[in-house]
C-alpha cells in the first residue's frame, strides 16, 4: 500500500513540473503540453508525442498549407495552358475544334480539361475573356510609351495582332452567352481604350477623319485570324507587314475616298 501512494505521488509531482497529468487508478501519466525549445539545438516535443528537429541549420518540414499550395499552382498553370492552345486553334480552324486537340496542345490529359471547362461554351469564355483582358492592356500600355498618339495606336495595333486577337470571332458566332456580365465588363474597357487611342490621333490631325473605332477592330480581326481550315504554315510573319500597310491608309492626309460609312461600335454590335 506505501508503494502504491509513492508511485501515485512521484507522478503527481513529474505532472507538475513537466505539465503532464496522472490518471487517477490507473498509475499512467499522460503528456499535455509543449517543452520550449531554447534555441540551442534541442528537440522539441508536442503534445501528440512528435518530435521536431528545431536545431540550428535544419529546416522544419513543409507546413500542410505550402504542400496544398503546389497542386493548385499546378491547376492553375494546367488551366493557363490550356486557354493559351485554345486560343491558338481557335484562330487557326475556328471555334469548332475538337476539345480533345486542344486538350492535347495544351499538354494536358482531357480529365483536367474537363474538369476546369466543363463544356465548349466554359472554355469559348474564358478564351474570349482573357484576349479582351490582354487587349486593353496593350492599349493602356501603348498610350504610356509613346507621347506621339499615332504611335500610340500603332504600337497597340502590333500589340494586339501579338494576343492573336483573331480569337475575338467567336463573340460574335453566338456560340456562347456574349452577354455574360464578365465579358460585357471587358468589352467595355477595350472599346473605351481603343476609342481614347483613335480620338487622340484624330485630335493631333495625324489619323484620318472618316475612320472609327469599328474600322480599326474589324482590320485587327481579319488581318490577325487566317481562313479557318486551313493549312497556312508561317502566315504569321505576312502579319504585321499587312498590318503596317493598313496603319499608313490611316494616316493623315488621305490619299483616297472610302467607300461607305465609318464602322462604328454600334455597327459591330448590330452585325
Amino acid at each position: 500500500m506505501r508503494v502504491a501512494v509513492e508511485t501515485v505521488a512521484k507522478g503527481a509531482a513529474q505532472a507538475a513540473v513537466t505539465g503532464n497529468t496522472a490518471q487517477p487508478g490507473t498509475g499512467r501519466v499522460t503528456r499535455t503540453d509543449t517543452d520550449t525549445d531554447t534555441g540551442t539545438g534541442s528537440v522539441t516535443r508536442t503534445g501528440t508525442g512528435r518530435v521536431a528537429e528545431a536545431a540550428a541549420g535544419k529546416s522544419a518540414a513543409p507546413t500542410a498549407s505550402c504542400r496544398a499550395a503546389r497542386p493548385r499552382a499546378d491547376a492553375l498553370r494546367n488551366r493557363e495552358r490550356i486557354v493559351s492552345a485554345a486560343r491558338e486553334l481557335f484562330v487557326e480552324f475556328g471555334p469548332d475544334v475538337a476539345l480533345d486537340d486542344v486538350a492535347r496542345r495544351a499538354g494536358v490529359g482531357n480529365a483536367t480539361l474537363y474538369r476546369n471547362f466543363p463544356d465548349r461554351a466554359a472554355l469559348t469564355h474564358e478564351v474570349v475573356l482573357a484576349v479582351t483582358s490582354r487587349t486593353t492592356l496593350r492599349a493602356e500600355e501603348a498610350v504610356a510609351a509613346e507621347s506621339d498618339p499615332f504611335a500610340a495606336l500603332s504600337r497597340f495595333v502590333h500589340a494586339a495582332a501579338d494576343e492573336r486577337i483573331g480569337a475575338l470571332c467567336p463573340m460574335i458566332s453566338g456560340v456562347f452567352d456574349k452577354d455574360h456580365p464578365d465579358l460585357l465588363a471587358e468589352r467595355d474597357r477595350l472599346e473605351e481604350a481603343v476609342a481614347g487611342l483613335v480620338s487622340r490621333a484624330q485630335s493631333a490631325g495625324r489619323l484620318r477623319t472618316d475612320i472609327a473605332v469599328g474600322d480599326v477592330l474589324v482590320a485587327l480581326s481579319q488581318l490577325t485570324r487566317p481562313l479557318p481550315g486551313i493549312a497556312c504554315q508561317g502566315i504569321d510573319r505576312f502579319t504585321h507587314r499587312h498590318l503596317q500597310l493598313f496603319l499608313d491608309g490611316l494616316e493623315t492626309p488621305a490619299r483616297s475616298e472610302l467607300p461607305g460609312s465609318a464602322a462604328t461600335l454600334e455597327d459591330l454590335r448590330r452585325s
